[in-house]
């Protein structure tokens, strides 16, 4: 993603992308048939390890907080704290955050995952989704994603018996 724009102008501009980027967006994107087939790949992969993953699409920023310039990043973070992704149990809870007027993706992982991960490996996956969307691929290149996801998490964090589900497996459209 290229930076944020700094001049007045250029705010305007993202704040309209924003605004012009509607809610169906999110629904078009990511149809019942991806999100079901994103919610068992969550739910499959946390039985191989001990995080706990939650998959979040925003359409858009409202337009204030693109004029504003949240960065992606900042808006991941917020919604990572707003939805108790910290709150787990071995601190091993990981968001990824899409946000389709940006075209961008961010990964936000609680300090236990953040300190092991590379950020190579967070970039990877990230790029995976973003080139997948950019042909128009959601479905496929999300779940793509989340196996990479689960395939590293899994090395890291096997699972070591039963427990119990602490974040929604179901992808949570804004």
């Amino acid at each position: 993603m290229s930076a944020l724009p700094t001049s007045f102008a250029g705010r305007c501009r993202r704040a309209l992308r924003h605004l012009l980027s509607g809610s169906a967006s999110g629904k078009r994107c990511f149809p019942p048939a991806t999100l079901a087939a994103i919610e068992q790949a969550i739910g499959e992969g946390e039985k191989l390890h001990r995080a706990e993953v939650r998959l979040i699409v925003e359409a858009a920023l409202d337009a204030g907080a693109a004029f504003r310039n949240i960065s992606n990043r900042e808006r991941a973070r917020a919604l990572f704290a707003q939805y108790g992704i910290w709150d787990t149990e071995e601190n091993c809870g990981v968001l990824i955050y899409v946000n389709l007027a940006e075209h961008a993706v961010d990964i936000v992982a609680d300090r236990n995952v953040g300190r092991q991960v590379p950020e190579q490996d967070w970039q990877a996956i990230c790029a995976t989704m973003t080139q997948g969307f950019a042909q128009g691929d959601f479905h496929h290149s999300t779940l793509a994603a989340l196996r990479q996801l689960n395939d590293i998490l899994h090395k890291l964090f096997p699972a070591d018996g039963a427990r119990p589900n602490q974040l929604p497996n179901d992808a949570l459209i804004l």
